[in-house]
């Protein structure tokens, strides 16, 4: 493709021009043409397409290109034209021989003495044909050579001469004068080559496309290209290699092609306009020549010439670059020294100025230079500012350079702790590096208090609890006898703060910590700062659930953490604590509530690594509620937002969920192999430790690995009595054991376990269901029905949809077994619908083998003389009523029942007490000996 200027029209004017000058010319009215243009407008194509028909014609034709490394070069383009192949053997020694007279020392006259010899010896040669020369980029020509055509101009016009020069619209201070006395000869024709219009874009991409393509491609073509012919032509090969015969659907790219244009544009221009382009690459702009002229060390005229010269050449619009591949292709081309200089220097002068941190930041980051002292408080304002806008490489690229300027020292560390809490948004691991030496500072006391809690967080989380106790440790020593028990105010609210938080966390660490004394408990409820009282409520919301056993205490201080505490850096993990002080407490409706609050307000914040813990807890939730699908989803989703090694000690409450959810679903290979995945070396001194030690238990019951689950249950209740924790609320690790024992055909060990652990206190609901299901498994027959009923009707007002299968699974069971096999039918036909909502496809096949596979239930079949009555009773319900009676026949809980029908747990209680009399039914499980789902279907 060859794009000409404008549009054909023009194009061909202007070599209309040219050939009626030729043609004067062979007449013996001599010609001078001078044709201007930015650079890569197509000068040069149209002086090429001039010289085929200038030869086509018989012409005598000699070009010359001019060169910037020639300028200093006496008569350079001069011997250039004697030099052409085209010129007679004969004439060319001549002429070298009177150049050769020529030295630096010769005078001006013995010039001027010399340029009239050369000038007869070429106008000798028009006596047997028209001399054509063209001089292409004459502005680049010395000073002599363009005399000399200066006074050949002069001696041409009863001559069969035409001379084309090409120049460019910005000239030197030397040649304003020959230019001047060009434009004064009578026979010089001036003619200015724009850059494409639209419209000329169009005519040009039309030589080698469809007009459809090319009318399409047009408009966003001149937009990147500005107009230039070198540009556009280098767009469409982009365009083509991105294209594989797409052509027509694709939208022009630049590519590698265009940025290799746009530095030959630049490079084929004067030196200053390539720097000028580095500059405008730099600051993002052209709009402050005087800031251009500071940076490039150029005057500013010189600057604002420059940025017109790159205007016009098509580079910038506005003054700024048309797009980002030309200013990224200018930026990489400068070498990394002069780019990182230029970086430095744009941001002292923009800080001079007063600019904002943010910008004068970008520049200080690109420099990679040491930092001066002034950087350092820019650098952290401008870290902030980029959290704000959602740009978080680039404030720990800030904050890293900042830590980089700062010397060793309190200022110092308070930067990497920072830069941790940044750090820890993208996730843990990439906090990881700068923990050891954050200890080590924290050691020798430069730690700040409001720094303290937060960073004992992150050490505990990667897993050096140890270093988190020496460090703790080594400050209060510093800190003297007084800063655990009423010193030091914030000192002592910080200390008290990180040993509950690791107490916590790592029951085991109580022997190594400093014991606080009762000033330091007083302080943590001061005002000192968010951290440290964020992380003490937190602490002592779990405290309250698995040391006291209290759980309305910890409902109490969960939600006072959730309600005070804003999400950010420094409150998430108290934040996630105080929601799993609500799970471990059965108040799964305020978990999840408060959950989806705080995903939705990470989603708005683009922060992976708070989303994957709050995934984590979802998933946490969810399978407490009994829906493994999601409790599966949400863990896998917090396992891609942040990979396996990242999670520190946390990975134990993330495996814990995603374990038993793979093996509720009856997926155990993936369970198996979630089991292979490395931990780390101090997890089982952790809570989160202890779920895993559960989940990895109830893994290896469900597969009949049943010795093991027992060891895993067993060590569980090891370490919850050595931790002074053995609360159900931490884990219910007899019932858990007792099952084991079931399993492994020893009902007496297993009712011990069960029958202990309700005298100490079941904790909660579910909990309590479960141990009268085990106790009733341990029972003679007709004594196992009061046990089972009583463990269903305590399960159906809880959220733990599973186990409520289970306890009706147990109860058809019983019922089938003494002969009552209507009803004990009903039971398991019930029990399989609600395991059947979960996704527990095992328990489903153990219910009723024949349809779990299927996934339908064939209808029960009718009685003799039963059908009509519960009909009639049916009929005497009202519209909401049947849709209530519907779900909770199937085993839904009161609240899952109002969430379904959008109305409040008042509500779904008022209907069912309604429908329980017109049934003449005392309870919900009597409720299928009264319905069938055919007898409903049609209503709901």
């Amino acid at each position: 493709m060859n794009p000409v200027p404008a549009n054909l029209f023009e194009w061909e004017s202007r070599l209309s021009v040219l050939r009626e000058m030729l043609h004067g010319a062979t007449q013996g009215r001599g010609r001078l043409a001078l044709v201007s243009g930015a650079v890569a407008s197509g000068k040069t194509r149209l002086l090429d397409s001039f010289a085929e028909q200038a030869i086509e014609s018989g012409a005598l034709l000699l070009e010359v290109t001019g060169s910037r490394a020639e300028r200093e070069l006496p008569f350079g383009i001069l011997r250039k034209i004697f030099d052409n192949a085209a010129m007679p053997p004969d004439v060319r020694s001549e002429a070298v021989t009177l150049l050769s007279g020529i030295g630096p020392e010769s005078t001006a006259a013995a010039r001027m003495h010399v340029m009239s010899q050369i000038s007869s010896v070429l106008l000798r040669l028009v006596d047997e044909r028209t001399l054509v020369i063209a001089v292409d980029d004459v502005h680049c020509g010395d000073d002599h050579s363009l005399q000399f055509l200066l006074h050949l101009a002069r001696r041409v016009r009863q001559a069969r001469v035409l001379i084309v020069l090409t120049e460019s619209p910005r000239l030197r201070q030397q040649q304003l004068t020959f230019h001047a006395e060009l434009l004064r000869q009578p026979n010089c024709v001036r003619m200015r080559l724009p850059m494409l219009t639209e419209a000329g874009v169009a005519e040009a991409l039309s030589n080698t496309l469809s007009a459809t393509v090319a009318s399409r491609l047009a408009p966003e073509c001149h937009r990147l290209s500005g107009g230039n012919p070198l540009l556009l032509r280098a767009l469409l090969d982009d365009w083509r290699a991105g294209g594989e015969h797409g052509e027509a659907l694709q939208r022009p790219a630049p590519g590698e092609a265009f940025a290799q244009a746009v530095l030959g544009c630049l490079y084929r221009g004067e030196p200053d306009v390539a720097a000028i382009a580095r500059g405008v690459a730099v600051l993002g702009d052209a709009r402050s020549p005087r800031s251009l002229s500071g940076l490039l060390d150029l005057n500013v005229g010189t600057v604002e010439q420059g940025v017109q010269d790159l205007h016009e050449c098509g580079i910038l619009e506005h003054g700024r670059f048309r797009d980002e591949v030309a200013r990224t292709a200018v930026l990489d081309a400068a070498p990394a020294a002069l780019r990182h200089d230029l970086h430095a220097r744009a941001a002292r002068l923009l800080h001079a100025d007063g600019a904002s941190a943010l910008d004068v930041a970008r520049h200080l980051v690109r420099a990679r230079q040491d930092g001066e002292p002034w950087t350092v408080p820019v650098l952290r304002e401008a870290a902030e500012y980029a959290l704000v806008q959602k740009e978080i490489d680039v404030a720990l690229r800030c904050l890293e350079h900042a830590h980089h300027a700062c010397e060793p020292g309190p200022t110092r560390t308070a930067l990497k702790a920072r830069l941790v809490s940044v750090a820890w948004r993208v996730g843990p691991a990439v906090a990881e590096g700068y923990l050891p030496s954050l200890t080590e500072e924290a050691e020798k006391g430069w730690l700040a208090p409001r720094d303290i809690a937060p960073i004992t967080s992150y050490l505990a989380w990667s897993g050096r609890l140890d270093a988190a106790a020496d460090a703790i440790t080594a400050l209060s020593r510093m800190a003297g006898p007084g800063a655990t028990d009423g010193g030091d105010p914030a000192m002592s609210a910080a200390l008290s703060a990180s040993v509950q938080w690791l107490t916590m966390l790592s029951p085991p660490l109580r022997d190594r910590l400093p014991t606080l004394g009762a000033g330091a408990a007083k302080a943590t409820g001061s005002p000192h700062d968010v951290a440290d009282l964020a992380h003490a409520h937190a602490a002592a919301t779990l405290s309250a659930a698995f040391t006291e056993g209290r759980a309305d205490q910890a409902v109490i201080e969960a939600e006072r953490v959730l309600q005070r505490y804003h999400l950010g850096d420094n409150t998430l993990q108290p934040l996630v604590i105080a929601l799993y002080a609500l799970v471990v407490v059965d108040r799964l409706d305020l978990a999840l509530s408060w959950c989806e609050r705080l995903l939705g307000e990470c989603s708005s914040r683009s922060v992976p690594a708070w989303q994957a813990i709050l995934s984590a807890v979802r998933a946490e939730i969810a399978l407490r509620q009994g829906d493994l699908q999601v409790a599966a989803h949400q863990a896998r989703s917090a396992l891609a937002q942040i990979p396996a090694p990242g999670w520190g000690v946390g990975i134990g409450l993330l495996l814990s969920a995603l374990i038993q959810a793979e093996t509720g679903m009856g997926h155990h290979d993936e369970a198996m192999a979630l089991l292979e995945q490395p931990i780390p070396d101090g997890l089982f001194r952790t809570v989160p430790g202890m779920y895993y030690l559960r989940a990895r238990g109830r893994c290896h019951l469900a597969t009949g690995r049943y010795h093991a689950a027992l060891g895993d249950f067993q060590a569980c209740g090891e370490l919850a009595e050595s931790w002074r924790m053995d609360t159900p609320l931490l884990t219910p690790w007899r019932l858990d054991a007792a099952e084991a024992w079931l399993a492994l055909g020893n009902p007496a060990q297993a009712r011990s376990l069960a029958e202990e652990q309700l005298r100490r206190g079941a904790g909660d609901t579910r909990l309590r269901g479960a141990l009268l299901v085990v106790l009733a498994r341990t029972d003679q027959l007709r004594r196992r029905l009061p046990r089972l009923k009583e463990a269903v009707e305590v399960l159906e007002g809880g959220d733990d949809r599973i186990q409520l299968a289970v306890a009706l699974g147990e109860l058809g069971r019983a019922y089938r077994a003494l002969g009552d096999f209507n009803r004990g039918r009903v039971f398991v036909r019930k029990a399989w619908h609600v395991a059947k909502t979960c996704g527990a496809e095992p328990l489903c096949r153990e219910l009723m083998p024949r349809q779990a596979d299927s996934g339908e239930l064939a209808p029960a079949p009718a009685q003799p003389g039963g059908d009509a009555e519960p009909q009639r009773d049916v009929e005497a319900l009202t519209e909401a009523e049947v849709r209530v009676a519907l779900l909770a026949a199937h085993g839904n809980t009161n609240r899952e029942i109002a969430s379904k029908l959008f109305v409040t747990v008042s509500t779904v209680e008022q209907h069912l007490t309604r429908i329980y009399r017109k049934l003449n039914v005392k309870r919900r499980r009597d409720l299928p000996a009264k319905l069938s789902d055919s007898s409903l279907t049609g209503t709901v």
